[in-house]
């Protein structure tokens, strides 16, 4: 099983250094995550950075809010990044549920599941090179992956298992305990047997994560709470941050006992030696 490592915001002058140093250890995926109304960087443009400076490990969105982007400016944004990137780009997608995100994009935030279902048809659509309209031609460029980049959708209501079904590569989960995931892990299986797709989906477990002293963690913890503030469950995504090498294989090799195919460290801490310590944790020394 794969283990991918999460990108801290804190610093993002300090992110050509983590994806350079990540693809000198095991991680096979670097991702970040997505807000407009805070102060992370523009995930898509980063991840385009990260790619020139990278040429084996993967980049991928944790998760893209797509109803915040004008569809077809994503699918060429999208396209490009798979291209120039030789198909190491996976486009994670969600929903997303806060009301100032969806202010500052001007999109009603009560229809953006319907907004995201008319998405994914035209994404397909175009990275297919079919036309946007009948009034509108192609959208390129091509992407190198054909009919687009890999597509993961992150959530948890039962919309999300049928949009893997009908529309994705596979699921991203996070901010659950394995006994949990587990139950969402099978229902998109089903939702991909019902829909009579070949294989199986691709099933990725999220996790958060930060090693050492406590200063160091109770910035991480500060960074987390920030991030997920205002919300009912902040004080258990805090909570759930992990702390040790012991609990890190511990998560690791749960996810992996109920059919992860891979599971990712987002990292909290903004110092780069994060790198090192959370792959050692995971894997000893590169």
């Amino acid at each position: 099983m794969s283990v991918g490592l999460g990108l801290p915001i804190g610093d993002p002058a300090q992110l050509l250094s983590w994806a350079r140093r990540a693809e000198a250890t095991p991680f096979t995926t670097v991702a970040l995550l997505d807000r407009l109304v805070f102060t992370n960087p523009e995930p898509l443009i980063t991840l385009a950075t990260l790619a020139g400076a990278t040429s084996r490990i993967r980049l991928q969105t944790e998760v893209l809010l797509a109803p915040l982007h004008r569809t077809a400016l994503l699918a060429k944004q999208a396209a490009t990044l798979d291209l120039l990137s030789g198909s190491r780009f996976t486009l994670g997608i969600g929903l997303g549920g806060r009301d100032d995100d969806y202010q500052a994009a001007g999109v009603d935030l009560r229809s953006r599941g319907r907004r995201l279902d008319a998405q994914m048809a035209t994404l397909r659509r175009l990275w297919a090179g079919e036309p946007l309209s009948a009034d509108v031609g192609p959208v390129g460029p091509a992407p190198a992956r054909a009919g687009g980049p890999e597509v993961l959708f992150g959530g948890f209501v039962p919309a999300v298992t049928e949009r893997v079904a009908r529309w994705g590569d596979g699921f991203l989960g996070a901010a659950l305990p394995p006994q949990h995931m587990d139950g969402l892990f099978r229902n998109v299986e089903a939702a991909w047997s019902r829909a009579g797709r070949d294989g199986r989906p691709r099933l990725v477990a999220q996790v958060n994560a930060a090693l050492g002293p406590e200063e160091t963690l109770d910035r991480a913890r500060r960074e987390l709470h920030a991030y997920y503030s205002p919300g009912d469950h902040v004080e258990h995504v805090v909570n759930g941050l992990l702390t040790t090498p012991a609990a890190i294989r511990a998560a690791v090799a749960a996810f992996r006992a109920i059919g992860a195919d891979e599971v990712m460290l987002y990292c909290w801490a903004p110092d780069a030696d994060q790198v090192e310590r959370l792959a050692d944790a995971v894997c000893g020394p590169a």
